[in-house]
Formats: C-alpha cells, sequence, structure tokens
C-alpha cells in the first residue's frame, strides 16, 4: 500500500486552523478579545515567517495553558458547527485536486498537523480524507482538558506516528509522499520516498533547492461548499467575529511593528 500525508496549516488550507477558530470560541465565551489580538499576532508573524521549534514550543505551552479546564466535547462541538464558515472558505483548491488524485490512485489519504485532534478530525471527515494523525490532549474524569499533552504531532513525532502506521499497515513509506510548507516537518518528509514541499517557508526551500525536491505553489483558496456538498450554513456570527479578530490582530501587529521601529 502507498500514501500521501498532507501537513494542514498552509499546505491545504491558508493559515491556521486554530487562530481561524478564534472568532468562535470568543463567542462561546472561552477566549477574550485581548487573546485573539495576541493569537493573531503570532498567527501573522507564522504566516510571514515561519516556524521553528521555539516558536512552536511556546505556542503549545500557551494552548494548553488557555485550554485548560475546557470542555473536550463542547469544543469538539464548536468545531463542527462552524467549520464551514471559518476553515473551508480557506481550503486551497489545488491540495484539494492532490487529494482527489492520490485517491483515485489508490493511496492511503492522510493529514498529519500538530494541531488539535479536534480541529484536524473534524477537517479529515469534511474532507473525505481516509485518516488523521494529529496532537491529543490528555482528558480528566470529567471530559476536560487537563493542561497536558498525551502526543505532540510536531517534528520528529510525525515522523514517529507515519513509522508507526506504515508497519501497523503495511505502508511502503519508499513509494509514498508527504507534502509541508515548513522546516518542522523535514523529518517527515525525509521519511518518505516522494517529499513535496508546498509554499515552504525560507529554510524548507532552501532544503528543497538543495535536495532537488519537487515545490508546488498553492494560491487559491476555495469554499469546499463550491467543490463539493457540505452541511447547510449555520448563522454568520462566528465569522464576522473572525473577521473582527483579524483586524484587531494586524492592528497589534502593525502598532508592534511602529514601536520597534521607533526604537532603532
Amino acid at each position: 500500500m502507498e500514501a500521501a500525508f498532507f501537513d494542514l496549516d498552509k499546505t491545504i488550507i491558508a493559515t491556521s486552523s486554530v487562530m481561524a477558530l478564534g472568532g468562535p470560541f470568543y463567542r462561546e465565551g472561552l477566549i477574550s478579545k485581548r487573546t485573539i489580538a495576541r493569537g493573531i499576532y503570532a498567527q501573522l508573524v507564522y504566516m510571514v515567517v515561519g516556524a521553528d521549534e521555539e516558536k512552536m514550543e511556546r505556542m503549545r505551552e500557551a494552548m494548553l495553558t488557555l485550554t485548560k479546564g475546557w470542555d473536550r466535547a463542547r469544543v469538539t462541538e464548536i468545531v463542527r458547527e462552524t467549520l464551514d464558515q471559518v476553515i473551508t472558505p480557506v481550503i486551497y483548491a489545488e491540495a484539494l485536486d492532490l487529494i482527489e488524485e492520490h485517491k483515485r490512485a489508490g493511496r492511503k489519504t492522510v493529514i498529519i498537523s500538530s494541531s488539535p485532534l479536534e480541529t484536524v478530525a473534524a477537517i479529515g471527515e469534511h474532507l473525505g480524507v481516509d485518516d488523521v494523525i494529529a496532537t491529543r490532549a490528555r482528558i480528566d474524569g470529567e471530559g476536560r482538558y487537563t493542561g497536558e499533552l498525551e502526543f505532540y504531532a510536531y517534528g520528529p513525532h510525525k515522523a514517529e506516528a507515519i513509522r508507526e502506521m506504515a508497519v501497523r499497515e503495511g505502508i511502503d513509506l519508499a513509494r509514498s509522499y508527504g507534502y509541508s510548507d515548513s522546516i518542522t516537518d523535514l523529518p517527515m518528509l525525509e521519511l518518505v520516498g516522494n517529499p513535496v514541499v508546498v509554499n515552504p517557508d525560507k529554510e524548507l526551500a532552501r532544503v528543497a533547492r538543495d535536495r532537488e525536491w519537487e515545490t508546488l505553489t498553492f494560491e487559491r483558496p476555495v469554499r469546499l461548499r463550491d467543490r463539493v456538498p457540505v452541511p447547510p450554513r449555520g448563522p454568520t456570527i462566528a465569522a464576522g467575529s473572525a473577521i473582527a479578530a483579524l483586524g484587531t490582530g494586524l492592528a497589534v501587529y502593525l502598532w508592534l511593528r511602529r514601536r520597534e521601529t521607533a526604537r532603532t
């Protein structure tokens, strides 16, 4: 069996899946406007500069602190209720085409992401992929997040999870494919016989040039409902909150840039 492994953020979708859900979480009273602004600022830095181990570790620790005590069932419900409003409009058409191409070729399609399982599983189901690998939070006896992780799907841990899946399901990694935008996914890309970089950050682009890996540019976000049927759309308040959050975060980002410039 062959497989195709897809990173999620900036590979299948044009943004961060976690940050895109800031509006719905604010509407439900789980986070504050200040938290959204800080999160969008971090997302802007991530989109422009890219991720590294230090940035990802800070984001991971902040997310664990923020979500401690949240009810997992309610989080899952929020994600599924708002998926078509805040996630599917930013899915790359090129990624959808690739997923379908691999499915027609008989390959197992897998999304592998450091984002929470509750988010990645819902997106994977929406896109019709065969399986997902994602970060799993530890849950207490009352179904609430403890602020700790059972598994962090990041960097070398992604490669480890892929190896385990390959052994378990008889996947030929030498004939399989991997897609990512980030240098942090280098262990995953090195594991498969057909590594492909998508909208790569600076470091991954350099590695791809040196090793003559295929490089793709995805630039056509498309609403999933324009490609395949999806559940009826609910109220637009969550989408409005997300847009407002983006505006707030952009203002914070520009203000901080001006302040740093003035100091120099």
